[in-house]
């Protein structure tokens, strides 16, 4: 197995990588647009697909625990290194929360959990209503669903300040960065 070195990543990292970021962008993008106009019929794809990238969240998680943080390319100042630092712990903390919230959020406001059909968490009908559900521990939901709709704000800031922070590198400091993580050699800063 390979690790990740100053002029190339390893498979594991930048697939990790990819599918992590393809996959949070597109539940980001669908939530605001589930919040925004009520599209209730693609909450069960949003779980569904939620589920999923938190597997690969945990596996990234894994690989980032086991083989560090990938060495810079080039030269950073202090605040960039630490500005850096922040970003990367935001993304990994707000990648492994997300799905956490969301699924609490979910199966404690009596909604329930299904992965693509697969009942993880039955909904909880009301009996005097079946059209409606009722909440296993409603503290609890609302709290996470606070905590879901925060983090996904913060974690979209993230998001934005990591593609600033790739196309800097590859614009103005051209230190092979962005080339790096799309699985292109590079040589090393002088």
């Amino acid at each position: 197995m390979r690790l990740d070195s100053p002029t190339r990543l390893s498979p594991n990292t930048l697939a990790l990588h990819w599918v992590v970021a393809f996959g949070v962008i597109a539940l980001l993008a669908t939530g605001l647009y589930m919040e925004q106009t009520g599209a209730y019929a693609l909450y069960p794809w949003h779980k569904s697909f939620g589920v999923l990238i938190a597997l690969f969240v945990v596996l990234r998680v894994d690989w980032r625990i086991r083989n560090g943080w990938p060495p810079h390319v080039g030269d950073h100042t202090p605040v960039g290194n630490l500005l850096s630092k922040a970003v990367h712990w935001l993304l990994i903390i707000g990648t492994a929360l997300m799905p956490i919230t969301g699924f609490l959020m979910s199966a404690m406001g009596g909604h329930g959990v299904a992965f693509f059909g697969i009942e993880l968490v039955a909904p909880n009908p009301d009996p005097a209503d079946p059209q409606e559900v009722v909440a296993h521990n409603a503290a609890l939901a609302q709290v996470t669903h606070t905590l879901h709709g925060w983090g996904g704000n913060l974690l979209i800031g993230a998001v934005a300040l990591h593609v600033m922070g790739a196309l800097k590198h590859h614009l103005i400091d051209r230190d092979g960065t962005l080339r790096r993580m799309l699985g292109t050699e590079v040589g090393t800063a002088p």
